[in-house]
């Protein structure tokens, strides 16, 4: 049988920020990005991954899936980090 999943929604009161003026917004701890930050900015696009098939045993998947969304990125984190250990 599959596992239900509860997830609990955002506590945040999204009608209430959408009326809020932008001037209402507190940013006093958000630095102000100026002309100079933008000069330097680079756009860095994320690689396109390739779709493969990958056998793994049960319990290995399960214990990512449990993780929660992006389990598959999490995996593939995890074996960048391996591929660089291993060639540095």
């Amino acid at each position: 049988m599959k596992k239900k999943v509860i997830r609990t929604g955002s506590k945040t009161d999204w009608a209430k920020l959408a009326r809020m003026k932008d001037s209402e917004i507190d940013t006093s701890d958000i630095a102000e990005l100026g002309p100079e930050f933008f000069r330097n900015a680079v756009l860095r696009m994320p690689k396109p991954k390739k779709m493969v098939s990958i056998r793994l045993d049960d319990e290995v998947l399960k214990w990512f899936k449990r993780q929660g969304r992006g389990y598959q990125t999490k995996i593939n984190e995890i074996l960048k980090l391996y591929v660089k250990a291993k060639t540095a």
